[in-house]
């Protein structure tokens, strides 16, 4: 042992000697991360309303990380790998969920102290989160205007459009285990947002009809279910949070608050593995 190890209490070597060593927080690039709450009020609660969306901008990121990858492993025809991917994204979300319950602790009052030093930024305007409705397939055009003046972002989230989504890639799925699906649909134009098809119902029909021979196909279609319920679960909460911090006022990016978050509660990502549970 050298001079700059140490005996740990349970009796491991204590490294003290970072020279030469990358330390936790260089590889964390926590000098980068922690200094990044610029607070353009005086106001206490601000660092919290900081906090909180850029935590959640970072579980967006490893959310598009493994939905990105477990598209990749489908249309490869790998489930077993994509299943232990959109297991993780369902435990990303919970994580995203409970952090509502943490600025639900901003009272009205309080978001009034700084609310217009935001300008016109808005959480609608998160491209990533965007981003992430294009991989599961709700494809709204309109977000694509707010960053053309970014032409980074707007290619990022052009491409997104216009690649198909983790659903068109179950569909193709379907179609390689036999299938009779629709082959417009196999080359259809991903830009638009899919709203069903008969072929693609019937084929889930028999699968939940006969569990145990699409054994696969069938835990596909719950890990999709897994994660729109997430992603339903965190709307709904997103919407209460909102409602109860500002009411029906206006957005600050001037969308329609409340309401708009309550419209898209009406959505669905993946139609036929809900109409199916009304058939079965």
């Amino acid at each position: 042992m050298t001079a700059d190890d140490k005996k740990a209490p349970q009796g491991e070597l204590l490294h003290t000697d970072f020279t030469n060593n990358m330390t936790y927080g260089e590889y964390l690039a926590l000098d980068q991360l922690l200094s990044s709450q610029t607070l353009l009020s005086g106001h206490h609660d601000e660092m919290l309303f900081i906090v909180i969306h850029q935590v959640s901008e970072l579980w967006m990121k490893l959310i598009i990380h493994e939905v990105q990858a477990a598209i990749s492993s489908i249309r490869k025809a790998e489930l077993q790998p994509a299943f232990k991917m959109l297991a993780r994204v369902s435990a990303i979300q919970s994580q995203m969920t409970q952090a509502w319950d943490v600025l639900s602790t901003l009272t009205p009052a309080e978001y009034m102290e700084f609310r217009g030093k935001l300008g016109r930024a808005s959480g609608f305007q998160s491209y990533q989160y965007r981003q992430i409705e294009y991989l599961l397939g709700y494809k709204t055009p309109h977000i694509l205007t707010i960053y053309e003046k970014d032409p980074e972002l707007h290619s990022l989230l052009k491409t997104a459009y216009h690649a198909p989504s983790i659903y068109d890639a179950a569909i193709e799925a379907l179609a390689r285990a036999g299938f009779p699906i629709d082959r417009h649909l196999l080359k259809r134009d991903y830009s638009v947002t899919y709203t069903g098809d008969p072929t693609v119902k019937a084929a889930w029909m028999q699968i939940y009809n006969d569990v145990h021979a699409y054994w696969n196909l069938y835990q596909l279609a719950e890990k999709l279910m897994d994660v729109e319920d997430s992603v339903q679960q965190w709307r709904f909460r997103h919407m209460k949070t909102v409602e109860r911090i500002i009411g029906f006022k206006v957005g600050t990016g001037g969308s329609s608050g409340v309401q708009y978050l309550k419209n898209v509660l009406d959505h669905r990502f993946f139609p036929e593995l809900w109409d199916v549970r009304t058939e079965l």
